[in-house]
């Protein structure tokens, strides 16, 4: 599977951004898809995972509330909708696929990762 992530940008804080990442490869649909992002100086942080089927999602407390991830399986595609950003918000999103594990939260639970797009949120 190989993953394309899109739609980072220049935002400023209050604004939205919609992410997507878009797969190539046969078993996509047999796998649960997560967003990680990575801000300068830090370690790469869960942001949220949706399940194979689309029917399980989960959400880091930084973005609950403010975020919504979906899928759409027959375009290969999940999105990742971000409302009310703040500066915090500020990193590389990546997303990643692989079989559900049992761990949504954890990187080590994905085997594919995009190449991350830049999200820059200004106060």
């Amino acid at each position: 599977v190989q993953l394309q992530a899109s739609g980072g940008g220049l935002v400023q804080a209050g604004g939205s951004l919609r992410l997507s990442c878009a797969a190539s490869g046969r078993t996509f649909s047999d796998y649960a898809v997560g967003w990680f992002r990575q801000a300068p100086g830090k370690g790469r942080e869960f942001a949220s995972a949706v399940s194979a089927s689309g029917y399980s999602t989960w959400y880091a407390d930084s973005v609950k509330r403010r975020f919504i991830i979906s899928r759409d399986n027959a375009k290969k595609t999940v999105y990742l909708q971000m409302n009310a950003l703040e500066p915090e918000d500020t990193a590389v999103y990546y997303c990643a696929a692989g079989p559900y594990r049992g761990n949504a939260y954890s990187a080590g639970s994905y085997d594919y990762w995009g190449q991350g797009t830049q999200v820059t949120v200004s106060s």
